[in-house]
């Protein structure tokens, strides 16, 4: 299974939009559009494929239009940390901005 990152995903961008793209190319393993605890859409989704359909999906789709955004499609790596793309710290703050103030 290949893991895909899914980017510049309009907010009304659902699951089953992404369904409907992807399908054509295998199974889909799993698909999960981000959100926030609010419920938003983060504008991203990870898509798990088959090695396979996950290259043919990746060529055929990247710099598709879904719902007035052009869609980035990449492989998904996790980082050094185990983080996988984006990776946040915190309260949705950027890795390693905590928050936390220097004590003088």
């Amino acid at each position: 299974m290949t893991t895909l990152y899914v980017g510049n995903l309009s907010p009304d961008a659902s699951a089953s939009d992404l369904q409907a793209l992807f399908s054509p190319f295998g199974e889909i393993g799993s698909l999960r559009v981000a959100r926030d605890r609010a419920g938003r859409a983060r504008g991203f989704a990870i898509v798990e494929l088959d090695d396979d359909a996950a290259a043919l999906a990746m060529d055929a789709l990247k710099g598709t239009e879904l719902k007035g955004r052009i869609m980035d499609v990449v492989v998904d790596q996790p980082s050094s940390g185990g983080r996988r793309h984006g990776g946040r710290g915190p309260r949705g703050l950027p890795a390693g901005r905590h928050g936390s103030r220097r004590r003088r």
